[in-house]
């Protein structure tokens, strides 16, 4: 998992695999649901087997250069088990079993507002509506969130591209057995609203302690070690049935392994690797692309309609992804360009105070 650090479009290419990563656990976390797994217990093994995934990665690579761990660093990643991990992935899995998954994810989808505006309260991201970038965030964002929502309420008509020749037959026997009959109307849009908020407040603490402390596979092993105790700890309490834990269930084993490798693991990894190059702000703003994922995976495995709102709803989050990513690429050039000048101007100053020390030195 060695990223190049000079390539400015990796960040880009990151998030974008991210969200891949994302669309696959939650296919495999419903089937799995669906199978009867308590969301609870699956989000302790996400955990356990995210921090078995990266202990090694963390010791090989980061333990020549990785920081000093002190107190306040381990303060903030025990911060960020409980918001990115403990409370995003509880309350969210806890909120999915008493509403739609059409609701959880239009509901999901108003992360990147929400990181916007922690970000600006804690003075990460500027909102100069006066600039072109800082009015191109702010609309990018708004558009992103938009078009997240048209996809997930509206549906309209038919696109009519054809039935898909890739069918997971499985998956689509597991999802006509479903039930879906523990819908909560107030409750389960309230707790994952309480998801994405913790969600968002992650991606805030995590951009102080990249700062701090700029080794991302320790931080984020770490960070999923405390988590596994603290969701281990909620599943005991909650479930003290031991046949609960039983992985023998192929569907269990499998979402478990992908969700806490691919879905914990790797896309923390990334996340926080994207967090340390482009800020808070700009890895959030990913994840509206999850539906377009989710949106065309069904499509092709599980056999579902794509309608003209999924059309409209990607176009708009697409626009408003470039929009926020044209502002923040104009802001960097802007503070690199300052930086520059200020590198030069004492260098320029140093240059002619030799210059002139030159001109004494030489007989007239």
């Amino acid at each position: 998992m060695a990223i190049g650090y000079d390539n400015s479009y990796m960040p880009f290419v990151a998030m974008v695999f991210v969200q891949v990563c994302y669309a696959g656990m939650n296919i495999t976390s419903k089937l799995a649901l669906e199978a009867e797994m308590n969301p609870l217990i699956l989000v302790a093994y996400r955990q356990i087997f995210a921090t078995v995934a990266l202990a090694p990665f963390a010791y090989w690579m980061e333990w020549k250069t990785r920081p000093k761990i002190t107190m306040p660093i381990l303060f903030q990643i025990f911060l960020c088990s409980l918001t990115g991990a403990t409370a995003n992935q509880v309350f969210y899995f806890v909120g999915l079993n008493k509403t739609s998954p059409t609701i959880a994810c239009a509901l999901t989808n108003t992360l990147p507002a929400m990181t916007f505006i922690l970000a600006v309260l804690f003075r990460q991201e500027s909102a100069k509506m006066k600039s072109k970038a800082g009015l191109a965030k702010v609309l990018g964002t708004a558009v992103c969130v938009c078009g997240a929502m048209i996809l997930s309420f509206y549906h309209g008509k038919n696109i009519g591209i054809g039935e898909s020749k890739i069918h997971w037959s499985y998956a689509q026997r597991m999802g006509q057995s479903n039930s879906g009959n523990n819908a909560n109307s107030f409750v389960g849009p309230l707790l994952v609203i309480i998801s994405t908020l913790g969600w968002a407040m992650w991606f805030i603490i995590q951009a102080t302690v990249s700062d701090r402390f700029p080794a991302p596979y320790t931080s984020t092993t770490l960070m999923c070690f405390m988590a596994s105790l603290e969701c281990g700890l909620i599943a005991v309490i909650h479930e003290h049935n031991g046949r609960a834990w039983s992985l023998t269930n192929p569907m269990k084993l499998t979402a478990s392994l992908y969700s806490g490798i691919m879905g914990s693991a790797v896309a923390f990894f990334l996340t926080s690797w994207s967090i340390q190059r482009k800020g808070a702000l700009y890895a959030s703003v990913f994840s509206p692309l999850l539906l377009i994922v989710v949106a065309v995976s069904s499509w092709a495995l599980l056999d579902e309609t794509l309608y003209l709102g999924t059309a409209l709803g990607s176009i708009l989050i697409v626009s408003g992804l470039y929009s926020v990513l044209w502002g923040k690429t104009k802001e960097t050039a802007k503070h690199e360009g300052k930086e520059t000048d200020a590198n030069t101007k004492p260098n320029a100053a140093a240059k002619e105070i030799e210059k002139n020390d030159l001109e004494l030195q030489l007989p007239k």
